[in-house]
């Protein structure tokens, strides 16, 4: 196969009598992701991806938005033989200098086969004095070089450059399956990278209300769920009629109440359509306070209209640390497009913040709205974004 790299885990490491489990699922994930044959082996806390896929690019895109990985580098493996070593490593430094002339560098070395003749430290001097008298320019800076150049002596020997920061956390699928609550704002797609981290596969759910939510809104919420599909190895999404039920609140509805209750609504269709597939919980983009529907007491409201648990990976996040992520994962410039989701429909001047769970709960009842709920749910359009 053309293609090597290296690819180091993190968490996984740490999970030992189940840690075949998650690899498994990592091994999985990356191969789902390439167009072309590619095989895995794992030695030692690494993974060797080789692979026929002629498109760097896309391996490396496929690598850095892969959760349970924490770098990926390009390698070359050859024999255990200094002679074989210095000379692709020699190949390594020679790319490193044409962005770096004149540059500082460091060799580090690691022998993991023992039996190798030379010591960790020896390699690296041999090498790196190999480098030195091949190409004049450079100088060693052991403690804040420009580049550096790895050498691992395990089957074979390993050598490989700088390496690419990878998405970290666990494989997605190590920790069950949800359903991701996604607006056209900037929160929920974040919450949904974040759980995707920690290994939760997602399905999404997304309400519209057409006409008073335009085709643009749904365009954006679209082009949202194929940006963060790839960290979610996959992502089918449910678009929900909505309008239905948000004219049963303005009809029959508290002004003051129908925020609140319209989100009990969409947690009840999120629930409805889970259990058809298999999810056992739901994720939410909401952050402590940030809106009225979001304090405490609305927030245990919400969480009661259903038997799923609700996970809010952003509960304690403020608005400059989301925007950051969002800005990491390239959502934030498409979640701010112009265009208003169902949530700003009949919004009233002054919601509830501190309601009354139980009085409600009893209001939700007197709406009569579970058969609108169940229609929506069950004619939910699915849209499936490939990884």
């Amino acid at each position: 196969m053309d293609n090597l790299y290296l690819i180091k885990i993190g968490e996984i490491s740490l999970k030992k009598g189940n840690r075949s489990r998650f690899e498994k699922q990592l091994r999985f994930n990356i191969k789902k992701k390439l167009r072309k044959p590619s095989r895995i082996t794992i030695q030692k806390g690494r993974f060797f991806l080789e692979t026929d896929e002629s498109d760097i690019k896309n391996i490396q895109y496929a690598l850095s938005t892969t959760p349970g990985l924490v770098g990926f580098t390009r390698a070359v493996k050859v024999k255990k033989n200094i002679e074989d070593i210095k000379t692709a490593a020699l190949d390594f430094a020679n790319e490193l200098a044409i962005s770096y002339p004149a540059g500082t560098f460091k060799i580090e070395s690691r022998r993991a086969d023992k039996g190798f003749k030379y010591t960790s430290y020896e390699i690296s001097s041999l090498i790196g004095e190999y480098l030195l008298d091949s190409i004049p320019s450079l100088k060693v800076d052991v403690h804040n070089p420009d580049w550096t150049i790895s050498i691992e002596i395990r089957d074979l020997a390993y050598i490989y450059g700088a390496q690419e920061k990878g998405t970290g956390g666990l494989p997605v699928g190590s920790a069950g399956k949800g359903m991701l609550l996604l607006s056209g704002g900037i929160d929920s797609p974040v919450a949904g990278y974040l759980m995707a981290k920690r290994g939760l596969r997602m399905d999404a759910v997304y309400f519209h209300a057409y006409p008073y939510t335009s085709d643009d809104a749904l365009l954006k919420v679209k082009s949202l769920a194929e940006k963060i599909a790839p960290y979610l190895s996959g992502l089918s999404l449910f678009v929900v009629s909505f309008t239905d039920f948000q004219l049963l609140l303005k009809q029959k509805a508290r002004e003051e109440e129908i925020t609140l209750l319209m989100r009990a609504g969409m947690v009840k269709i999120a629930e409805l359509i889970s259990k058809n597939r298999g999810n056992i919980c739901l994720v939410t983009g909401e952050s402590l306070s940030q809106v009225a529907s979001q304090t405490v007491e609305s927030i245990r409201y919400t969480g009661s209209e259903t038997d799923l648990t609700i996970f809010r990976p952003l509960i304690g996040m403020d608005k400059e640390d989301i925007i950051k992520i969002a800005k990491s994962i390239d959502t934030f410039e498409t979640s701010i497009l112009p265009f208003e989701d169902c949530c700003t429909i009949f919004s009233p001047k002054h919601p509830l913040v501190t309601p009354d769970r139980e009085k409600l709960k009893k209001s939700f009842i007197l709406l009569e709205g579970e058969n609108l709920l169940k229609e929506a749910a069950e004619k939910a359009e699915r849209i499936y974004f490939k990884p």
